[in-house]
């Protein structure tokens, strides 16, 4: 799978993620401050969601100090559904019920242990085991269109 990477931070947490993402053998792009310093939230947040909703990228990880910013600004670009998940519950739930596409982390709250257990839940789970799920997924895209401009 192609993975993007962004934050506006990098840190032995964001690094640990992309080490982590590529041992399990997926294709990973690190982008915002993970590529290039001095790079905002808004603006890793925007270059990751792109990659998403483009062709560059299956899934999108993204982090920011407490989250919940770039999770705004990520959901700002059409087709992302971006959640900010703190334990690997939060995560299974955000893949299965909402098919979350990228998966925000706080920098502030997530260890390297936690980072890999969230992970670990976001990449075992599968989206849409029930009509309830997909019909709701269909309406957040209704809701999408209707609000985009």
């Amino acid at each position: 799978m192609r993975i993007a990477v962004a934050s506006d931070e990098a840190n032995d947490v964001t690094r640990f993620v992309l080490s982590y993402l590529r041992k399990r053998g997926h294709k990973v792009a690190a982008m915002g401050a993970l590529r290039k310093k001095g790079v905002e939230w808004v603006d890793s947040s925007r270059e990751l969601a792109e990659a998403v909703a483009g062709t560059s990228a299956d899934e999108g990880v993204l982090f920011c100090w407490t989250g919940t910013g770039s999770s705004i600004a990520a959901n700002k670009v059409t087709g992302v559904r971006a959640a900010l998940c703190v334990d690997a519950e939060e995560a299974r739930g955000a893949r299965r019920w909402n098919h979350a596409n990228v998966l925000v982390m706080s920098l502030r709250l997530t260890s390297q242990a936690l980072a890999k257990e969230i992970i670990d839940a976001w990449l075992s789970e599968r989206y849409g085991r029930s009509e309830f799920d997909r019909r709701n997924v269909r309406k957040l895209g209704q809701l999408e269109r209707k609000y985009s401009g």
